[in-house]
């Protein structure tokens, strides 16, 4: 654990070791433990560097009153649609190009630790208003398993307010592809690069950097991940086309009409997905006929119910060894930009909003 502290914002950094796969661990009570970086401002940004580790959209911990009992069903859930060891594309070591032959044997298949993260909302970048009180859980997918055991870190860190200082669109070009993924970290698209030349030029010390697709977009969406080309262009395709392809069904009798499903005609009790859909809403607090519509939605909608997302943050902040601000990203972390339906000029349009911390 290790606390640098500047006249203003405040910067935290814990490291943690999970026992278990799935772990949540409070750190707000380790913040507290700490110091009192919570009592000292008015808010804290969370930041996470992994791809299968990382922070709970605030909306969806809201409607759980950030209760772990309630979070732990949710995520119970998304483990039933994306079980451990099925089919993905991104677990068969043998199609990945990229690893050695020596990586192959550590690498971990956890292709349903990303899918879960992806499909869980969850962040790598999360800014709450301070509440010494409250819980903030990093939700740990993937942290140790009989083979391996991980370090997971995160940074938090404490300001009072934050002003715009600087704003910029940039098109991203798409395929003719109805579904298509792009990486937005790419060095031939320069985006990102264009944010850290632009931070260089403003001289700000600490900022957070939101991507937003532009209002105009639709059937598009962003999410923070590892951009695996298996994991991205397979795994996360079939999800799209169908929410259930890798979940457990004892019962292969699949829906035929989805859309008849709010007539209520429907034996729930005959689909496992279904019920694994029915203890997630319990988890929110949904009630009866949203869940029917939601399932209908799922259904015949899959991508658009699957990417609700259409913003990513990132922290920036000057450590001691750098002369400037730059992007805090962990190695194998990317945004992404997802469309489920083409482009009518084979570009979407991606603002960036550069927030100064103080």
């Amino acid at each position: 654990m290790q606390l640098s502290t500047m006249t203003r914002p405040s910067k935290l950094k814990l490291t943690m070791a999970p026992q278990r796969r799935f772990e949540a661990f409070d750190v707000a009570a380790r913040i507290t433990e700490a110091g009192d970086l919570l009592r000292r401002y008015q808010r804290v940004l969370f930041c996470s560097p992994h791809t299968t580790a990382g922070y709970l959209d605030r909306s969806l911990a809201l409607r759980m009153h950030n209760r772990y009992d309630l979070l732990s069903q949710f995520f119970r859930a998304f483990r039933a649609l994306f079980p451990q060891g099925a089919e993905y594309s991104h677990d068969q070591m043998d199609l990945r190009t990229e690893l050695s032959d020596a990586q192959k044997i550590i690498e971990p298949r956890n292709g349903d630790s990303h899918l879960t993260f992806i499909g869980a909302r969850m962040r790598n970048c999360v800014t709450l208003p301070t509440n010494p009180s409250a819980p903030v859980y990093f939700i740990d997918l993937d942290g140790a398993t009989e083979a391996f055991r991980r370090e997971r870190k995160t940074t938090i860190l404490g300001f009072d307010r934050e002003r715009t200082v600087a704003q910029m669109s940039i098109a991203v070009p798409v395929s003719k592809h109805p579904v298509d993924s792009i990486n937005l970290a790419d060095p031939k698209l320069g985006m990102l690069e264009s944010v850290d030349d632009l931070l260089r030029r403003l001289g700000v010390e600490h900022a957070r950097v939101d991507l937003i697709v532009d209002s105009a977009e639709r059937n598009v969406g962003l999410t923070v991940n590892e951009y695996e080309t298996l994991l991205i262009q397979n795994d996360l395709v079939d999800v799209l086309r169908d929410p259930l392809r890798f979940a457990r069904i004892k019962t292969r009798n699949m829906i035929d009409d989805p859309l008849s499903i709010p007539a209520k005609t429907l034996s729930y009790a005959q689909y496992d997905a279904v019920r694994i859909l029915n203890s997630m809403m319990e988890a929110l607090g949904i009630d009866q006929s949203s869940f029917e519509r939601l399932i209908a939605k799922m259904l015949s909608l899959p991508a658009r119910c699957f990417f609700r997302s259409r913003r990513v943050s990132f922290l920036a902040t000057c450590d001691e060894d750098q002369e400037a601000s730059q992007l805090v990203r962990g190695p194998y972390q990317s945004p992404i930009l997802v469309q489920w339906q083409s482009a009518e000029k084979q570009a979407r349009n991606v603002d960036v909003t550069i927030n100064e911390l103080i």
